[in-house]
C-alpha cells in the first residue's frame, strides 16, 4: 500500500518494473529523465552515485536496477522530496536509495568532497524569467527555471562531489551547449561524450546529453543521434526499449 496525497497517482516505470508517485500539479517526470538515466555511465557493482535536482526521485529509481551502487538523491522542494521518499519505500529500495531534503549547494559540505563516482542531474533549463512570466505554480517554476540554482551551481557542485576520474552526466537544451561545455571545463569536468536528441528525422535537435570526467583528458566523442519518434509518430525502437523494456 502507498499513501497518496491530493491529486497524486501511482504510475508505472514499465522497463524497470517499478512504480512512482506523480502529481500533475506538483511534478511529473519527462522523457528527459529517462534519456539521462540510460545515457549515464553506471558502475555495475560497488560505487556511490548522487542525483542532483531529483524531483520525485525518478532518476534514482530508473538507475537502481542497472547498478548495485548506493544512490543518493537531493531535492530542495519538500513536497517533491516526500513523494520521492514514499516511492522509494513503496519499491522497497531503502537499502539502495537515500533521499536528502536540501539545497544542492550545501551538499559538498554536508556529504564531503570527492566522495562520489557518478553525478547525474536534470537541472532547471531556463534562466530566471521576469516575475510576470514565471509559472504560476511554484513547484513547476522551481523545477523549470533557475530560481534556486543556476547551471553554474550544478556543474560546480558536481565537480566538488566527484572523485578524480568520476563522471558527471547532464541533460539540457542545445541552446545552452556552449555554456555547459565552458562551465564543465572551468570546473575540471572534461566533456567526453555528447549526444544530440531529435524529435524525429528532419527536425532540429531539442535535447542534449553530455558526460564529463573530472580531470579527464581532452577527447570529446559526439555519439550517433537519438531520434524520439519514427515518421509515423511512434517511438523509435531505441526509445521504445528505454520506456517499455525489450519486447
Amino acid at each position: 500500500m502507498v499513501d497518496l496525497k491530493e491529486d497524486e497517482r501511482l504510475d508505472y516505470l514499465l522497463a524497470e518494473k517499478l512504480r512512482i508517485i506523480q502529481s500533475p500539479s506538483v511534478f511529473a517526470f519527462s522523457l528527459d529523465a529517462v534519456l539521462l538515466a540510460r545515457f549515464a555511465y553506471l558502475p555495475i557493482q560497488k560505487g556511490k552515485i548522487i542525483d542532483l535536482c531529483s524531483g520525485n526521485g525518478v532518476i534514482p529509481l530508473l538507475i537502481s536496477n542497472r547498478t548495485k551502487a548506493t544512490i543518493t538523491g537531493v531535492e530542495i522542494q519538500e513536497r517533491l522530496y516526500d513523494m520521492a521518499v514514499r516511492s522509494v519505500q513503496y519499491n522497497q529500495l531503502e537499502n539502495q536509495i537515500r533521499m536528502i531534503h536540501g539545497d544542492i549547494k550545501d551538499m559538498p559540505e554536508t556529504l564531503g568532497t570527492g566522495k562520489f563516482d557518478v553525478v547525474t542531474c536534470n537541472p532547471p533549463y531556463f534562466s530566471t524569467p521576469p516575475r510576470s512570466e514565471k509559472n504560476a505554480n511554484e513547484h513547476l517554476a522551481i523545477a523549470r527555471h533557475e530560481l534556486l540554482c543556476t547551471l553554474e551551481d550544478v556543474i560546480m557542485v558536481s565537480s566538488k562531489l566527484l572523485r578524480q576520474g568520476g563522471k558527471a552526466a547532464f541533460v539540457h537544451r542545445p541552446e545552452r551547449l556552449l555554456d555547459i561545455l565552458t562551465l564543465m571545463r572551468k570546473y575540471r569536468l572534461e566533456p567526453k561524450r555528447l549526444r544530440f536528441v531529435y524529435p524525429k528525422h528532419g527536425k532540429e535537435a531539442n535535447t542534449i546529453l553530455v558526460e564529463g570526467i573530472k580531470d579527464g583528458k581532452r577527447d570529446l566523442k559526439v555519439l550517433s543521434p537519438l531520434y524520439i519518434y519514427r515518421e509515423e509518430n511512434q517511438y523509435s525502437e531505441e526509445v521504445n526499449e528505454m520506456l517499455f523494456g525489450k519486447q
